[in-house]
């Protein structure tokens, strides 16, 4: 029988982060399922005003036994029409594109209406966003103009799912993220701890992503502070790993920090995290926190569970629909008053049986689900 061929179209090596990593593994899963699969990733993903980190390229090895055309230019429109025409020629079966940011809505919106006129091509969208965290000039107008061009969406949020349905009547399905099982395998607490020159002896927190606004990472700060004040002993028992290069001004965290008098506990790489050092964050930790002021859903959350790591979350977007509360982690308010008790509350219950019970949740987290939702929707389009 004939596998549908797919074209993914999103980041991928050597960009950088945790949309490449997704597309790349969702890409080796088509084709372990017997799908001709590429991806096409972009030459030109943003302007140097619009990346607030310090590089978007990976250093890492292109992954193995995937095909990825580097060859989109998110700001050229000639560009855009040469794209949509080879797409247009080449007839895949199904184009799966990512949507997180309106400022893509003109370049993907114009390569997809291209591609479509050969009358073969189904697109679904994976959106992870259609109203950004950030709001900028144009948003709109540009979501309007890529939106019509999906024939399906694919999302990983209530939230997000919501989100589409002011823009588009197509169908709409939402699926838990799957899980993030290409940073390789989890070694010993110990040997993370050592890599990382922790101490064995203390209770270790874990914040890890970009550091952006919305994701609260001052939040955790002044909880670490109100612990500091409220149990002494408690907070020196502490190290919490910050891991995650800064995506807006450090100076207002660093600052923070002094005024706060926490930085005796605090161990901080603000820099990139490779993926070959990902799993010694998440095997270092006994928790990892996610004090978001807002969310559709997190990356993060498909790491912990990956690595079998418990999780502290706080009850916005699709957070606390992932992480059962109790269950395999703890959910609160996202205010550092919440966050500090949510903290201690962590170590007043038994960690393995949070484990246990992630062990046994992480399993409807498979890739599987996700491609036979995409083909499913796909065999429906008329």
């Amino acid at each position: 029988m004939h596998k549908p061929s797919v074209i993914i179209i999103g980041p991928a090596h050597p960009l950088r982060g945790g949309l490449a990593s997704f597309n790349e593994r969702l890409a080796q899963q088509f084709i372990t399922e017997g799908h001709a699969t590429t991806i096409y990733t972009f030459s030109l993903q943003y302007p140097k005003f619009l990346f607030p980190g310090t590089t978007q390229y990976s250093t890492s090895h292109a992954p193995i036994n995937l095909h990825i055309k580097v060859c989109i230019n998110s700001i050229n429109p000639f560009n855009w029409i040469k794209v949509g025409l080879q797409l247009k020629k080449l007839q895949p079966n199904i184009i799966i594109v990512r949507y997180w940011l309106p400022f893509m809505g003109p370049c993907l919106g114009t390569i997809l209406q291209i591609a479509k006129k050969n009358k073969v091509t189904k697109v679904v969208c994976i959106a992870d966003n259609i109203i950004p965290h950030e709001r900028r000039i144009g948003d709109v107008l540009f979501t309007k103009y890529f939106v019509p061009t999906a024939d399906a969406f694919v999302t990983m949020s209530q939230k997000v799912a919501e989100d589409v349905t002011l823009y588009s009547r197509k169908k709409v399905i939402t699926v838990v993220h799957p899980l993030y099982d290409n940073f390789g395998e989890a070694v010993p607490k110990s040997q993370a701890q050592q890599a990382l020159q922790l101490d064995s002896s203390k209770k270790t927190l874990l914040f890890f992503g970009f550091i952006r606004h919305y994701k609260g990472l001052d939040i955790l700060y002044k909880a670490l502070s109100i612990i500091k004040q409220l149990q002494p002993n408690f907070y020196n028992n502490l190290q919490v790993l910050i891991a995650g290069e800064y995506y807006e001004k450090a100076d207002f965290y660093n600052n923070l920090i002094q005024q706060l008098g926490i930085q005796n506990i605090l161990h901080l790489h603000t820099n990139y995290i490779p993926d070959t050092e990902v799993r010694n964050y998440f095997c270092a930790a006994d928790v990892v926190v996610q004090p978001y002021r807002n969310a559709t859903q997190s990356g993060v959350t498909p790491l912990a569970y990956h690595y079998n790591l418990p999780m502290i979350v706080t009850n916005v977007g699709a957070l606390a629909a992932n992480v059962p509360h109790g269950k395999v982690g703890l959910v609160c308010a996202p205010s550092a008053d919440a966050i500090a008790h949510t903290i201690v509350e962590f170590y007043n219950n038994d960690a393995n049986v949070f484990i246990q019970n992630i062990k046994n949740e992480k399993i409807k987290y498979s890739w599987q689900t996700l491609t036979s939702t995409i083909l499913e929707l796909t065999s429906n389009i008329a």
